[in-house]
């Protein structure tokens, strides 16, 4: 949660409180399944040790308070693939722009991904990591926006559904700009910054 320090904070320019955003979900609504997701895998793996892979950067925070919802031994790493740049739509090509730093042969691997939409990053990374001998690997995501979906990506455990629009905040971001806000919106206009 956020706090303004004064009352000249609320009304000062606020990032938080960006006109040119339209709040989807909110922080308590994030939360709350988040917590759901986390007894769904903990329920699913238990006996086991998985080894969740965060997508770098987007999924971070959502990573990070998953991790916290999940009662299991697990490990963490982290993986970086881009097919965006700074622009809203996907480029389709798919680049790895940070590998993981551990072997993952005979691992039960969960992917953390903040949002699902073409599908072309993520049935690239997944094929990646079944062709390293991982004993099995699934995917949780934030976001679907299974509008825009060209390949097929099973989602095991997915957050929220959402229409074909350009979303921010909690982790995910336009040009590396809202990534902190804690709440996910529509960004109304890519053009106004």
């Amino acid at each position: 949660m956020f706090l303004a320090t004064s009352a000249s904070a609320t009304h000062s320019a606020s990032e938080f409180n960006n006109t040119n955003l339209e709040p989807l979900f909110s922080a308590e609504q994030i939360q709350g399944r988040i917590g759901e997701m986390g007894v769904e895998i903990a329920r699913d793996y238990a006996g086991l040790n998985p080894l969740l892979i965060v997508v770098l950067k987007g999924a971070v925070i959502f990573a990070s308070d998953l991790l916290r919802a999940i009662d299991l031994k697990l490990a963490i790493e982290f993986m970086a693939i881009s097919s965006y740049g700074s622009s809203t739509r996907t480029s389709g090509e798919v680049r790895i722009v940070k590998d993981l730093d551990v072997p993952i042969e005979g691992r039960d691997i969960i992917v953390v991904e903040d949002i699902v939409d073409t599908g072309l990053t993520l049935s690239y990374m997944l094929a990646n990591l079944h062709a390293r001998g991982a004993r099995s690997v699934k995917l949780v995501a934030l976001l679907d926006k299974f509008e825009r979906r060209e390949r097929d990506v099973e989602i095991s455990y997915l957050g929220f559904k959402i229409p074909d629009a350009f979303v921010v905040g909690y982790g995910l971001d336009f040009a590396e700009r809202y990534r902190n806000l804690p709440y996910i919106a529509v960004l109304k206009d890519p053009d106004l910054q």
